[in-house]
């Protein structure tokens, strides 16, 4: 295929089809201009020859003739320099003469000049009085009448000539500025055609362009045929948006499969950070309780480890119903509540409607160990800890709440700030939240409460589900 146009080059050859348009037509003009004043210039001239013909050529010749013959004392010799002067301009005239009527006059005239010279030279040759005076009556007088009226007539033909020239050339002038300008305007309305077709072949992909990169701007990043344009640059343009939006395709598929895998690590890390003495104190409490003779404590005491375990890994799922990870802290709340029986008394209230909500893995957990291990116990007497859930609207509000210790409003702001930040203060609660929010948006997440001396609330806001679709 070949290369399309560049925008440069297009208007480059648009401006050279308007310069030569403007520079044909004073051309084209100045030619006409000059032609005509050719044939104008030319008739004139002969005209303006024509008329320094002497009026007085017959008078002037005649007497000068009469002098002579009649041998007066004014006589000045024969006239011959007069007729080749006569004979000279007809030659002139002769040379630039077209008309058929003008150059029989004018020849006329130099036949008649020559004719009158040789009867000049006659009347010279001549002796006798009376021989003379009948030459210069029957030869000079009419020929030198012959000859003014020829070259009055050579004069009348070319003047009615100029007349019809002028005339003619007006005319045709005319019809030449009409085809000159029709043909001009053909030419313009070709140019002006050029010229919109050059403004659609440009502005219409760039409005397409626009759409495109509105619609990558509104999130749609599907990959499509490149915007089609005879022009080079706008080509260039789309094929390099598409190929920009493949590459930001792959980086945002590779951003989330990194993503995906710091969620994996960070609920790894999670499961990590549950207090290796948790396992530790709840075998040695086992073990109390064998050696106590209290196999049935035990027993269920090993039961909830193991159901604490199996809803912590989860078969290896990251988002789980919250009946599941209700399951899941009432295991963990049971073990607890078996080491520390003199502290610790615990309510469980989920509203069954929204049980089949979705939220990730070890949600509630963390929460419920950080009122455990950061409100009652520091309260070294009696605690409660209660998990709730309900409907609000759209969505499912859990509250991990406890009577213990509580936090200065110092402290509490500090918390804030820092899980908005997403810094790692506070068990759990940053990597907690930043869990929400990436898998529902930034209007789901945690909200902290507390006051001194009296206790703390943590609420956990999800999206509601109805069980009726499959979870996330």
């Amino acid at each position: 295929m070949s290369r399309p146009d560049s925008i440069q080059s297009r208007i480059r050859r648009l401006a050279l089809g308007f310069s030569v348009i403007f520079l044909i037509a004073p051309v084209f003009m100045l030619i006409l201009l000059i032609v005509h004043n050719s044939q104008y210039s030319r008739l004139l001239h002969n005209v303006t020859r024509a008329s320094e013909f002497n009026q007085d050529f017959k008078a002037n010749i005649d007497l000068k003739m009469y002098y002579y013959v009649i041998e007066s004392q004014y006589s000045e010799g024969l006239p011959i320099s007069e007729v080749e002067d006569a004979k000279s301009l007809a030659r002139s005239l002769l040379d630039t003469t077209n008309n058929k009527d003008s150059l029989q006059a004018i020849t006329s005239v130099l036949d008649l000049c020559e004719n009158l010279e040789e009867k000049i030279c006659q009347i010279q040759r001549t002796q006798n009085y009376d021989a003379r005076q009948t030459q210069l009556e029957n030869n000079v007088y009419v020929l030198t009448s012959l000859i003014q009226e020829y070259m009055y007539n050579y004069l009348y033909f070319e003047s009615a000539q100029l007349n019809v020239l002028q005339q003619q050339i007006s005319r045709q002038l005319a019809v030449e500025v009409l085809l000159a300008a029709v043909l001009m305007s053909a030419l313009l309305i070709v140019l002006v055609r050029q010229s919109f077709r050059l403004g659609r072949s440009v502005t219409a992909p760039i409005m397409e362009l626009c759409r495109r990169v509105q619609d990558v701007a509104g999130g749609d990043l599907a990959v499509r045929e490149p915007v089609r344009s005879d022009t080079y640059e706008i080509r260039i343009l789309g094929e390099g948006l598409e190929q920009m939006i493949g590459q930001l395709n792959a980086q945002i598929e590779e951003g989330t499969r990194k993503q995906e895998s710091l969620r994996r690590m960070e609920l790894a890390l999670l499961q990590a950070q549950i207090n290796p003495h948790f396992l530790y104190n709840t075998l040695d409490t086992i073990i109390w309780l064998i050696e106590a003779d209290r196999p049935q404590a035990a027993e269920e005491m090993v039961s909830d480890l193991s159901a604490f375990f199996r809803h912590t890994l989860s078969k290896g799922k990251d988002v789980i119903t919250l009946a599941e990870e209700t399951e899941h802290i009432r295991s963990y709340l049971q073990i607890q509540q078996a080491r520390y029986k003199d502290i610790l008394r615990y309510t469980i209230d989920m509203d069954p409607e929204v049980l089949a909500s979705a939220l990730p893995k070890l949600t509630l957990q963390p929460l419920v160990e950080n009122a455990l291990y950061h409100g009652v116990k520091l309260k070294r007497a009696m605690g409660h800890i209660r998990v709730a859930a309900r409907r609000e609207g759209g969505d499912v509000l859990i509250q991990v709440a406890d009577d213990g210790m509580g936090m200065t409003p110092e402290r509490l702001q500090e918390l804030r700030q820092a899980m908005e930040a997403g810094e790692r203060v506070g068990f759990g609660l940053a990597t907690v939240n930043e869990r929400l929010r990436l898998l529902f948006g930034p209007e789901y997440g945690l909200e902290l409460a507390s006051r001194q001396g009296a206790g703390t609330t943590v609420s956990v806001h999800i999206p509601y589900h109805d069980g009726s679709e499959a979870a996330l």
